[in-house]
């Protein structure tokens, strides 16, 4: 019911729960987006997502797959309970007066996706570091032409060391480099998705005030977080152009979104705007069908539950 009271702590558990679960299932495909993403014109490496996952292997191990994944799954707790429960939040207060138009549903996903980039953008800014590492260490071993002459190999760096870099170098405003990217690809997400996920859930309830079964919630969730997906890609092609802090000595760099909208037009394309597409959209689709499973099964309500209740 539109008037009834939402419990803010059981939806961040959900988030929180329906985050950690979801990354530990697609992490390997997300690194294999970022690593596309980054490809430039001259350092090629690989050819599609199943080709990088299988080079990662080759030379970093199995685990090389999961390069940051403790920063996702440190941040994504509070990233998907950010969103998740802002989204309802705002859902709920604008159904108050009256029915929740499409209109009022956009305006509730606009308010998620602003709130979340609070822990999004330095949880991407750091990730991608880690994730495309392994990338431009392959570059070295198998493009040597690709890496300037004298330079000197570098460890990978670990999520602790990259923070203190950052925050020592340029202060906590280097933890946000491509906050407005990442404003410009997750506000037009959570516009797309959450009205678009409502709708579809609403299509398999069982009745006018029953809830929908689990399978149509994630099926919904897939089908919604996909197609939202791929809509941004562009945009989180440049986030990720924006966010990569270490290049090969042929590849460009960018002063700002505008930049390197231009660079990548007149360099390499408009088709380059669509890199990892497809990968995105197999990392958004599981990660959102389960995230929205777990928020409707209701798990952090379950849990707190078992708190003891005040008296009245």
């Amino acid at each position: 019911m539109a008037d009834k009271q939402i419990s803010l702590p059981a939806k961040l558990i959900n988030g929180g729960i329906a985050g950690l679960i979801g990354v530990t299932c697609v992490f390997p495909i997300d690194l294999a987006k970022t690593r596309l993403q980054n490809q430039q014109n001259g350092s090629r490496l690989y050819t599609s997502m199943s080709d990088c996952l299988i080079k990662t292997i080759r030379s970093e191990g199995y685990f090389g797959m999961y390069r940051g994944a403790a920063v996702n799954l440190t941040l994504v707790t509070p990233e998907k309970a950010i969103k998740l429960a802002a989204n309802d939040f705002f859902r709920h207060h604008l159904s108050k007066d009256g029915k929740l138009t499409l209109v009022k549903e956009m305006l509730a996903g606009c308010g998620a996706g602003t709130c979340q980039v609070i822990v999004t953008t330095p949880m991407e800014m750091l990730k991608i570091q880690l994730q495309d590492a392994g990338r431009i260490a392959a570059q070295r071993k198998l493009m040597p032409e690709t890496v300037a002459a004298g330079t000197v190999e570098a460890k990978s760096p670990t999520a602790m060391q990259l923070t203190r870099e950052l925050l020592r170098e340029k202060g906590i405003a280097g933890l946000y480099k491509g906050l407005g990217a990442t404003l410009l690809r997750d506000v037009p997400f959570s516009i797309i998705y959450f009205p678009l996920f409502a709708n579809l859930n609403q299509m398999g309830k069982r009745g006018v005030d029953g809830p929908a079964p689990f399978y149509v919630s994630f099926i919904s969730g897939c089908v919604a977080g996909s197609t939202a997906a791929v809509a941004v890609n562009p945009v989180d092609v440049i986030k990720t152009r924006l966010q990569s802090l270490n290049r090969g000595s042929t590849e460009d760099t960018y002063s700002g979104v505008t930049d390197c909208i231009s660079k990548i037009m007149r360099n390499e394309g408009p088709s380059a705007f669509l890199k990892g597409a497809y990968c995105r959209a197999l990392v958004i689709a599981p990660l959102f069908g389960i995230a929205q499973v777990v928020y409707f099964l209701g798990v952090g309500e379950y849990i707190l539950s078992f708190l003891p209740k005040k008296d009245n």
